[in-house]
């Protein structure tokens, strides 16, 4: 999928249902609605938040969440260093399945500016590398979408997290690993963030088999979002009903 912000395929404010009632807390999930935007003064409060929060503790530090073990095997988020990994990603971007949603084909620089953005700016986006039994097989982007500009097209609430994955390789895709890891990266997240109520993402509508491994993952389909670029499936999963979906 197209960049929206800082982010891209398979995303600012502290809120609760904008309009409605935010009900008992953090973990509960009322309706969603759209179209939402946010006031200037609670986008001014959000830098301050950034500020005061200090670049990793935004994602409570990624790097240190360690390994866990997944259906397919034992899994481990790294965050991308760029001397290291620029490589591996560029090449995953010029695949013309992956360029067709992620638009970041070309030479090197045109990642390295994609991964740069992020790991220049506050630490609201962490791009990592997916490393499934020591091999790296996919690129994610963990990011507060409670703080993206995504937030603008939906009800945001606190700390709600957002996820972009691109699975490298072909001999990786339509296995199920994209499901797979989706729901475990999804409740990895909130495992290592008990802020976290909601895990959310963001495909192109156009991008059905990155859609379908989102429910398969245990999001639902919350509503259709116009975002810059695309149109896109809001997808969430939530804390509350992670036991059931």
């Amino acid at each position: 999928m197209p960049p929206t912000d800082a982010s891209t395929d398979a995303g600012t404010a502290p809120v609760s249902d904008l309009g409605t009632d935010p009900g008992p807390g953090p973990g509960t999930d009322n309706e969603d609605t759209l179209d939402l935007r946010l006031p200037d003064e609670l986008l001014a409060l959000l830098g301050s938040e950034v500020e005061s929060a200090g670049g990793e503790d935004l994602l409570d530090r990624i790097g240190g969440w360690g390994p866990i073990a997944t259906p397919v095997g034992t899994f481990h988020l790294v965050p991308v260093r760029v001397e290291r990994d620029l490589p591996l990603v560029s090449r995953w971007m010029n695949d013309p399945a992956v360029a067709e949603f992620w638009e970041l084909a070309g030479p090197e620089s045109v990642a390295e500016e994609h991964l740069r953005r992020q790991l220049d700016g506050d630490g609201r986006s962490v791009p990592c590398l997916g490393v499934l039994d020591g091999a790296p097989m996919s690129y994610w982007e963990i990011y507060r979408a409670d703080l993206d500009l995504l937030a603008r097209h939906y009800p945001a609430r606190p700390h709600d997290t957002g996820l972009h994955l691109l699975v490298g390789g072909v001999a990786n895709r339509g296995r199920g690993l994209g499901s797979a890891l989706l729901r475990a990266v999804a409740d990895l997240v909130l495992d290592r963030r008990p802020a976290c109520a909601r895990v959310v993402a963001e495909p192109d509508l156009r991008n059905m088999p990155s859609v379908a491994a989102f429910l398969s993952a245990g999001f639902r389909f919350s509503a259709e979002v116009d975002l810059p670029g695309k149109r896109a499936a809001l997808m969430v999963r939530d804390r509350s009903l992670r036991g059931l979906l």
